[in-house]
């Protein structure tokens, strides 16, 4: 980074690269700060998030808010009679003892599909106005699983001979999906990951609720919904999720109302099924 010319046998040569020494290294110092973040791009993947407090000056602090870190379990707990209606609705139910009717879970997966598009879709949205590489690394994740469930979907899809590209949004799922889409576009980061996480931790909560009551027999149909969320896997994009809630968000009546708003729109998710909403 030394812009030196060499020049050798003139004074004036000397004199200007002493000058030019002289800049560099003005230079090399005022873009110190920069300097270390250079050094980050070139860190491995697996390493970003780990290293983020490193190179980045200032991050560990907003990794770690003390004041605002159990957010997203205060919400959860103040949301705990939706949680409880969502694991006693009938619906869930049927997915426990295996009971739940062929057409009401070919609905579901059709439905569920078409909500789960526009929740990557909201992630984008948090991704791209994310303000720092924790939060960028964090959605790219996140979007990740939600492909992975996707598959998922296409799979149960293929099984019961449903048309994902064909399938017509019942109005639950279109005022979910109106409700987590308007958010994206018009909130905050903080007020997205909080219309986004019931989504992610009542499934969380379902499936290790019902998997613990034995619903993960391999005589029921729904084993494999059952398990798929109840997977530590799942747990740890829940709590990933919960992590960014508690770093972007500000604790507030919006924050408050737009989480329990999630969770109504779940609970009347896991009803349309039952009473065939088309």
């Amino acid at each position: 980074m030394c812009w030196v010319e060499s020049a050798p046998g003139t004074a004036a040569s000397a004199s200007r690269a002493r000058a030019r020494g002289r800049a560099a290294a003005d230079h090399r110092s005022s873009a110190a700060g920069c300097e270390i973040r250079r050094v980050r791009i070139n860190a491995s993947p697996e390493h970003r998030l780990a290293s983020l407090s490193v190179f980045a000056p200032g991050a560990r602090a907003a990794q770690q808010p003390s004041e605002r870190q159990n957010l997203a379990r205060d919400l959860w707990t103040s949301n705990q009679d939706l949680a409880t209606a969502c694991v006693h609705h009938p619906f869930v139910r049927g997915l426990a003892d295996g009971s739940l009717s062929a057409a009401a879970f070919r609905a579901y997966v059709g439905q569920d599909a078409y909500f789960m598009e526009a929740f990557a879709r909201a992630y984008a949205f948090a991704l791209a106005r994310c303000p720092d590489r924790y939060g960028f690394d964090a959605f790219q994740n996140l979007i990740a699983g939600v492909a992975v469930e996707l598959k998922l979907h296409a799979t149960y899809a293929s099984r019961l001979g449903i048309d994902l590209a064909r399938v017509e949004p019942a109005r639950a799922t279109l005022a979910y999906t109106d409700f987590l889409l308007a958010t994206a576009g018009l909130g905050t980061v903080g007020e997205i990951c909080t219309a986004m996480t019931p989504c992610m931790r009542l499934y969380a909560f379902v499936g290790q609720t019902l998997a613990a009551e034995g619903a993960a027999q391999p005589a029921n149909a729904y084993r494999e919904w059952v398990e798929t969320y109840a997977a530590p896997g799942f747990d740890a994009l829940a709590v990933r999720l919960e992590r960014l809630l508690d770093r972007y968000a500000q604790d507030g009546p919006t924050v408050r109302s737009c989480y329990r708003r999630a969770m109504q729109l779940e609970l009347e998710f896991f009803s349309f099924p039952l009473l065939g909403q088309q």
